[in-house]
């Protein structure tokens, strides 16, 4: 699968701006979020702002600003499926081919000593977690990263090939849905302490 166009959206920058780097040269389109963004336009690399995408800001302190058709529509479009793809050409929803996010640190958050509920409930990550599942559900058109320890890899293929292999995509999959559920394991681990009290 070409990789056109990518969404890099993490908590933890290790190797992002050099990836986004790489990601440019290869004529990749990039979208962005906040902290992310900003660090990828601050060392000049082109940009987009996810709202431009949406049409929408970011509201409620962030808590709401992936969770929109223009993001998610153009994850989950199965691109051989007739119906999709003329939905995506009827509401004007450009594919994204590649989901680059890790979450919110809700571990390191609640292993600081007297941290509040309030405070771990704020480090729990909704639209992460909703964009990392839809690309690794369309693995077979989406490549989802992860694990910055990837970024290399992926990009070398992406210069050489312009996208990535079927089994890399399903591998990737495989450890984004392992991601997913060790955070929520974690999320609701807190929550049973809480609850004890």
């Amino acid at each position: 699968m070409k990789i056109k166009r990518a969404l890099l959206s993490v908590s933890d920058k290790t190797g992002i701006v050099d990836f986004a780097r790489k990601l440019n040269e290869a004529g990749v389109e990039i979208i962005s979020t906040g902290g992310t963004m900003k660090a990828i336009k601050e060392a000049g690399i082109p940009v987009m702002y996810v709202s431009d995408v949406t049409g929408f800001p970011e509201i409620m302190d962030g808590r709401v600003k992936t969770l929109n058709p223009y993001i998610h529509g153009g994850i989950l479009a199965v691109r051989d499926n007739e119906e999709h793809v003329k939905a995506m050409h009827e509401h004007k929803i450009t594919g994204i081919d590649m989901v680059v996010v890790n979450l919110y640190p809700f571990r390191q958050t609640i292993a600081k000593p007297n941290v509040s509920l309030a405070e771990a409930v704020e480090n729990i990550d909704i639209g992460g977690p909703a964009m990392i599942r839809a690309a690794a559900k369309n693995f077979k058109f989406v490549t989802v990263v992860v694990n910055p320890d990837r970024y290399t890899e992926i990009a070398a293929d992406i210069a050489k090939d312009g996208g990535t292999s079927d089994v890399l995509r399903m591998q990737l999959a495989r450890e984004a849905f392992n991601h997913t559920a060790k955070y929520d394991a974690c999320i609701q681990e807190y929550l049973a302490k809480q609850l004890e009290g």
